[in-house]
């Protein structure tokens, strides 16, 4: 089992497909490291040689943010427009979405479960 970035590749996966396990990595991003590493995309995850492997964490850590880092980079982007008082900030804030949904029927991931509101308990 390939273990690259902290994170366990899945066996049986194509090489292209395996690497978008790694947060940070999507497919364009995991068909450029295998280019530049040399690899074939339908190489399998099972397949790789120590040496492979050790040349795609070069590659990834040579010019890629990932995993924990990025991680840590979004929560401090977040919180910077939290801080500076920004719209986006403010929905951050209050959990409702910020990037322009209706919130009149549904948004119901961010907001949570329903609260009915004025239904007169007997």
């Amino acid at each position: 089992m390939a273990r690259i970035a902290g994170v366990d590749l899945p066996n049986k996966k194509r090489m292209e497909y395996a690497l978008t396990y790694i947060f940070g990595i999507g497919l364009h991003n995991s068909r450029l490291i295998l280019d530049a590493v040399g690899i074939d995309y339908n190489k399998r995850a099972h397949e790789l040689t120590e040496d492979e492997a050790a040349a795609i964490r070069q590659e990834i850590q040579k010019s890629y943010i990932v995993e924990g880092d990025l991680r840590k980079n979004v929560a401090m982007d977040i919180k910077s427009l939290m801080d500076i008082g920004s719209y986006r900030g403010l929905r951050h804030r209050r959990g409702l979405p910020c990037r322009g949904q209706k919130t009149k029927t549904n948004a119901r991931t961010r907001k949570g479960k329903k609260k009915t509101v004025g239904a007169a308990a007997k």
